[in-house]
């Protein structure tokens, strides 16, 4: 249960309202941004642009990585069904989000630590952090995309567990074992 009112579905701003489309069900997020539509809009346009020069893949792989270090069940819920959608088995996700690497190169581990080295301390990364992936074939343009990929998820997963809103029912229909092991944080709405 959310610590603030979620807006009911019927008194949506169009920008929160959008999302029903998208996702076939107004998540619980999007009712919470209700608040703030602008601020949800500003998010919207932030996160998209981070999206657009990035490959999806490593998008997804660094965001889960960050939701992960953060403990936020919402994005890890989120981010790692994408990844089980698109990219790979449930299976393999599951030991992802555990930390096993068997399914990951060398590059996608390198990716995965920098984000989650982001989200414990930023203040803790090296020029040999960055040097270890230039050497992994990134470009700067590249690494930029993942430091911004773990920082902007800072703001999302803490806006969303400060407000203590939960990750939507809808992850309940998820493999047992994935769901397990993407629930990091606060419990799934419903369960």
């Amino acid at each position: 249960m959310s610590y603030v009112e979620l807006v009911p579905d019927g008194a949506l701003p169009e920008v929160c309202a959008a999302d029903r489309q998208r996702f076939g069900y107004v998540p619980n997020f999007s009712r919470c941004f209700a608040h703030r539509p602008a601020a949800y809009a500003a998010w919207k346009q932030l996160n998209g642009a981070i999206k657009e020069t990035m490959d999806e893949r490593r998008y997804e792989l660094a965001t889960l990585a960050a939701a992960r270090r953060l403990k936020s069940s919402y994005c890890s819920l989120a981010h790692g069904k994408v990844l089980a959608d698109r990219f790979y088995a449930p299976v393999e996700v599951a030991g992802i989000a555990r930390g096993e690497v068997s399914a990951l190169d060398e590059v996608d581990i390198a990716v995965m630590e920098l984000a989650e080295k982001i989200v414990a301390d930023a203040t803790s990364v090296t020029s040999a952090d960055i040097q270890r992936l230039r050497e992994l074939g990134l470009s700067d343009d590249e690494i930029v995309d993942v430091a911004l990929a773990a920082a902007a998820r800072c703001f999302f997963s803490k806006a969303l567990d400060a407000l203590g809103v939960q990750p939507d029912s809808e992850y309940l229909q998820l493999d047992d074992d994935l769901r397990g092991a993407l629930t990091v944080g606060r419990p799934i709405a419903g369960s």
